[in-house]
């Protein structure tokens, strides 16, 4: 069986984009407010560097008004906790107190990154980080958000993906239970956008894996076949059957058989999306990026932190 693999789309899809927050004290180098601080996972893959890079590179054109800044919790440098160390340091002159920063995760669910490195990142008491430090808050992950389904939707669609393949959203995975629950909200966000069955799996740190997920919906997909039995959206057979008189299904005798399709939950390539071309999938999408409505969130993301900065 062979896999196929969408190529990446080369320019970004048009959508909205928020103003933002406007000028706040504690603003960056750009003057429209704190350091917008980007931190991803980082990867070793090229073409991973250049998807996530874009993504910064759309936020500094859509705001040129923003400081942004990239930084990583693994593989690239600079570290996060360094580059909020040196964005919120004390002017040259000793006088007043250094610049605000939102570190925004350009992460699709809040595991242990979020929840720890990002956090560390931000904390006052960080190491080199003293009184004349300005302030910094950690944003919430990218999803769920119902703009990553709308992606993952057009993701399947420029893969050819027909209304009764079976599904599966594959995630980086984390060992965070809560990372595990983002996951799940955005695969009920996608059920509502594609009518066979929608299931997860995880490349490391949680189940089942993407392997595993396809097996199962390949499982499913053939005992719905012998014995006419319609799966809900998640994957469960309902126990209700759709047949015509002479006993073919309601798709028609004519009609291609399912097939299983993986929904890269990624947001660019590297080491989890070639994984993916070995889980046994029909079909794996291209990673999320670059799209304009990740730059979308990255900014309303931006904007909740500045609002947390700006309440403390």
């Amino acid at each position: 069986m062979s896999t196929e693999i969408l190529g990446f789309p080369s320019d970004a899809t048009e959508g909205s984009v928020p103003s933002g927050a406007g000028a706040v004290a504690g603003s960056g180098a750009g003057g429209g407010g704190p350091v917008l601080v980007g931190c991803s996972h980082g990867t070793d893959n090229p073409d991973g560097q250049a998807a996530i890079r874009a993504i910064l590179d759309d936020v500094r054109a859509t705001r040129p008004d923003l400081d942004v800044r990239e930084a990583f919790v693994d593989v690239q440098q600079p570290e996060v906790a360094d580059v909020v160390t040196q964005s919120v340091a004390p002017p040259a002159t000793g006088e007043g107190r250094g610049a605000a920063a939102v570190v925004v995760p350009l992460l699709l669910s809040t595991g242990f990154h979020v929840n720890v490195d990002i956090t560390e990142a931000v904390s006052p008491t960080h190491e080199g980080r003293g009184p004349q430090h300005g302030a910094a808050a950690a944003a919430r992950a990218l999803g769920p958000d119902p703009r990553l389904a709308e992606i993952l939707a057009d993701r399947l669609a420029e893969a050819g993906v027909r209304p009764h393949d079976s599904v599966v959203l594959a995630a980086a995975g984390s060992s965070k239970a809560g990372a595990a629950r983002d996951v799940e909200a955005v695969a009920e966000l996608l059920r509502a956008r594609h009518d066979g069955p929608v299931t997860v799996g995880f490349g490391a740190m949680a189940t089942p894996t993407v392997r595993d997920a396809v097996a199962a919906a390949r499982e499913a997909l053939a005992t719905s076949a012998a014995t006419g039995e319609v799966a809900t959206a998640d994957g469960e057979p309902t126990g209700e059957t759709h047949a015509t008189p002479s006993g073919s299904d309601e798709r028609g005798t004519g009609a291609p058989a399912p097939r299983v399709v993986v929904a890269a939950y990624l947001l660019a390539p590297g080491f989890f999306h070639d994984r993916l071309l070995q889980t046994g999938a029909d079909l794996v999408t291209a990673p999320l990026a670059p799209d304009a409505r990740l730059t979308a969130i990255v900014l309303d993301r931006y904007a909740e932190g500045v609002e947390a900065l700006a309440s403390r």
